[in-house]
């Protein structure tokens, strides 16, 4: 089983950064995959950056760019780093983990993208 601990959401102005950080409760390096997704009211959660287990990084095509994927086995985190942050990327963000055939999600963490 695989805990995840989400943080660093927040408020940020149009053209501002934010760094979101998830920690796993286990070795992520021993995970199939780890990624963020988001989610608007009324609409699908969505991919937004993932990253494989030897290293393959995949990006929503909104993102590419500007996010940008990262992780610390040491820490055992996996990070968001959101530059450029246009008002369409409010949402909520999602960790997610892949360990064999099951999924893990964390709780989420808040992004608002105002001026």
């Amino acid at each position: 089983q695989v805990q995840l601990a989400e943080s660093g959401g927040g408020l940020a102005q149009p053209g501002g950064s934010l760094r979101l950080s998830c920690a796993a409760s286990r070795g992520i390096l021993s995970l199939n995959a780890m990624g963020w997704y988001r989610q608007t009211p009324g609409k699908e959660r969505e991919l937004v950056a993932r990253i494989f287990k030897y290293g393959t990084i995949d990006y929503a095509d909104s993102v590419k760019g500007r996010f940008t994927i990262s992780r610390d086995g040491a820490k055992d985190t996996v990070y968001l780093q959101m530059n450029s942050l246009k008002p369409e990327d409010t949402a909520d963000y999602f960790c997610n983990a892949i360990l064999g055939t099951t999924t893990y999600w964390g709780q989420g963490t808040q992004v608002t993208v105002s001026s």
